[in-house]
């Protein structure tokens, strides 16, 4: 079945090219009067004190066609932002571990459709809930069939997130075991308790923004026998040279560490940041633990338009970017929320399928932001990497700066 969809696919993606190709002669280049708009947009969100800085960075064909620095990475002190700026990137991690569970899947160690529970046997059985007494105890069915590695990778397993992101008794009970407590736990400790917290609905039957990308990066280290900071470090950090890219940022580059804010509506920032990722974590979060540079992220993100190869080395065979790239919701799950109107959900990458209602980004573009407002898009239609790296709290606003910067490159 994968097979048929991959071909399906492929003959989509070639009709999408020649369509492209036809285009070629009218909307094939990124003026560069739509880069002064998304400029002079970020530049006015700044100056309305809703941003304390932004680094931005455009990529067409493989040639920079921008990047920029503006603001503030530290309001307080005035220290400019920098293009060289680290940022805590959150959920621009959950590709990356995609990624490496998917270099993986090219080495044979798993498929697809297999069941989570033979690669992870700790978590065998895992039932659905039905409803939590008043003693806390689970009142629970059987799971119709088990969550598969591609729901896993797709968020439509069964899991959910930890709080905020999700409430009530699974996800209390997923920070009562430590999951994604950075310093208290680590994946082998808290990653097999999920056997013993249900599945909040039947696998396969909804899409859910979840834990599963943390469960990945559990399942890179059992089937690599590598911890996950060394298997990223060994292969795709230090082969795509990215130097800046880790679970936390080290005392001598410290002074790089973007602070992030919260715009109040007295017009004032509000510092919002902790201590969190100065120090190395016990829980290496694949959904959310990494910290990087604009020009970092740009590496990894152009590996994926190059089809998996960036400067001669291959990180990804084009099967596997061609699979992370398409949509593996299953027929009876039609979108991922309103947040995102017009796209399904790939591996570990959101998917555009409707241009008409996200600003006109092709149909194909992948991508995917941080809460702290970090974002990007890899556009395979017209060869365009964004990166914009902001660090702010109003997860609403982020996503409004989103969909101004992509409507100033496409419509």
């Amino acid at each position: 079945m994968l097979k048929i969809q991959l071909v399906r696919r492929s003959i989509q993606a070639l009709f999408l090219t020649m369509l492209a190709a036809f285009s070629m002669a009218t909307n094939a280049d990124v003026d560069q009067s739509r880069l002064e708009v998304v400029k002079a947009d970020l530049q006015s969100r700044i100056d309305e004190n809703k941003l304390s800085g932004v680094v931005v960075m455009v990529a067409q064909d493989g040639e920079v066609l921008m990047h920029e620095a503006l603001g503030y990475q530290n309001v307080e002190d005035q220290v400019p932002m920098s293009t060289d700026t680290i940022f805590r990137i959150f959920s621009m991690t959950k590709p990356v571990t995609g990624t490496a569970l998917m270099m993986l899947y090219d080495e044979g160690k798993f498929e697809l459709d297999d069941p989570v529970e033979k690669h992870l046997p700790e978590l065998a059985g895992m039932e659905v809930l039905v409803s939590q007494a008043d003693d806390g105890s689970w009142e629970t069915e059987a799971a119709k069939s088990p969550m598969t590695v591609r729901q896993l990778m797709s968020h439509t397993g069964g899991l959910l997130y930890t709080p905020p992101l999700s409430q009530g008794p699974i996800a209390n009970a997923y920070s009562e075991a430590g999951i994604m407590d950075l310093y208290g736990t680590t994946l082998e400790d808290s990653i097999p308790a999920l056997k013993d917290i249900p599945l909040a609905y039947q696998p396969g039957t909804q899409w859910v923004y979840s834990i599963s990308v943390d469960v990945q990066g559990y399942m890179v280290e059992k089937l690599s026998g590598q911890k996950f900071d060394e298997f990223l470090q060994e292969r795709i950090f230090g082969p795509l040279e990215m130097d800046d890219t880790a679970f936390y940022v080290k005392a001598d580059k410290a002074d790089r560490l973007a602070r992030q804010y919260f715009p109040t509506q007295d017009g004032s920032l509000n510092r919002t940041d902790t201590g969190a990722f100065l120090n190395p974590p016990k829980f290496l979060s694949g959904g959310g633990g990494l910290t990087s540079t604009s020009s970092d992220y740009m590496k990894f993100a152009q590996m994926h338009l190059n089809k998996g190869e960036l400067n001669g080395v291959r990180i990804l065979s084009e099967d596997a970017v061609e699979i992370m790239r398409t949509n593996h919701l299953p027929d009876s799950i039609d979108g991922i929320g309103q947040l995102y109107p017009g796209n399904v959900f790939g591996v570990d990458f959101a998917i555009v399928d409707n241009p008409d209602v996200f600003q006109g980004a092709p149909r194909g573009t992948h991508w995917w932001w941080g809460i702290a407002g970090s974002w990007f898009w890899i556009d395979p239609v017209e060869d365009i990497v964004f990166i914009g790296m902001i660090q702010n709290s109003d997860i609403l606003y982020s996503v409004q700066v989103h969909g101004a910067a992509r409507s100033a490159i496409y419509q």
